[in-house]
């Protein structure tokens, strides 16, 4: 199976960094960052369909958890992040060429700012602050009516899964796996119990139920976590968010992922097995299908730009 679509930046597209507009190439920042020595920060990642923001609000509360657990005082307000957002929504657009924005994703980045190497948290840095966009690519339309393949991992990273930090390097193990074995996701467990994929969550699908893991601090709660909830509430699907055991994720129904990048996605292989039971074995499901539909009635439903 292919892997999903990866649109680069354009080299000469705006973006914002500590409080100007610049080309993303001529972009710079200090060696001497917290975000480059330590990692040192927090991002975000926003989506836009035709140049309007999903859940806008939702991703907002989540930088602003991140950043508390950081200590680091949020540098700008909701209304100045959608400002950068909705320019630079614009100017990709025209340096692209295109008619219309079109689908891009937003990326925010906030690190601690600038001092000499000491690992303390010292106290009253100017955070530096950076945002780009670039097109968003969604799964193509075969993913969608196959499937994709994922692969299973034990989960080695730290235990503030929680938090959106730009000390990403356990994720890029977990995500190489994914790629050294053709697949598109690692599907991780922390012991017996199901955590989450390198860059998406996992839902468990068992006699018409979704179960997923709960909000703790081994999972990223993604921007889907609540999205799930009120689509399966407003379908008749039960839900419920529980500790997941391996054994249960292997004899699934069904498996989903969701993300940003990949909204709602059936998972019908894994680690080379069928997912599923009887005639739905190794394609996606009912509960896929319904989902995928709500999350498209939900963008119908997007913020338009200010």
């Amino acid at each position: 199976m292919t892997q999903l679509p990866v649109q680069p930046p354009l080299p000469d597209s705006l973006c914002y960094l500590n409080g100007e507009y610049t080309a993303l190439k001529d972009a710079k920042i200090s060696v001497l960052d917290r975000g480059f020595i330590f990692g040192d920060g927090i991002y975000e990642v926003v989506p836009a369909y035709e140049g309007k923001l999903f859940r806008f609000a939702h991703h907002m509360a989540r930088l602003e958890r991140s950043l508390a657990e950081l200590r680091i005082a949020n540098p700008l307000s909701r209304e100045q992040w959608r400002s950068i957002a909705d320019k630079l929504i614009a100017a990709y657009a025209r340096a692209s060429g295109a008619a219309s924005p079109g689908n891009q994703i937003i990326y925010i980045q906030v690190s601690r700012g600038v001092a000499m190497r000491d690992h303390p948290m010292l106290p009253g840095l100017s955070p530096t602050v950076f945002v780009m966009t670039n097109a968003m690519k969604l799964p193509s339309q075969q993913q969608r009516s196959e499937g994709v393949a994922c692969v299973t991992a034990d989960d080695f990273r730290w235990e503030k899964a929680h938090i959106k930090s730009t000390s990403l390097l356990g994720a890029v193990f977990a995500r190489q796996i994914s790629v050294d074995a053709g697949a598109i996701e690692t599907v991780m467990f922390r012991g017996d119990y199901l955590s989450e994929a390198a860059a998406s969550n996992v839902w468990v699908v068992k006699d018409g139920k979704v179960s997923g893991p709960p909000k703790d601090k081994l999972v990223l709660e993604g921007i889907r976590y609540g999205l799930m909830e009120e689509m399966c509430r407003a379908n008749n699907i039960p839900f419920e968010l529980r500790r997941i055991t391996r054994a249960e994720v292997l004899a699934a129904d069904e498996l989903l992922l969701s993300s940003a990048t990949k909204e709602v996605l059936p998972v019908t292989l894994l680690d080379g097995q069928p997912v599923g039971n009887g005639l739905e074995k190794g394609r996606p499901g009912p509960i896929y299908k319904s989902l995928y539909d709500a999350y498209q009635l939900e963008k119908a439903k997007q913020e338009s730009p200010t």
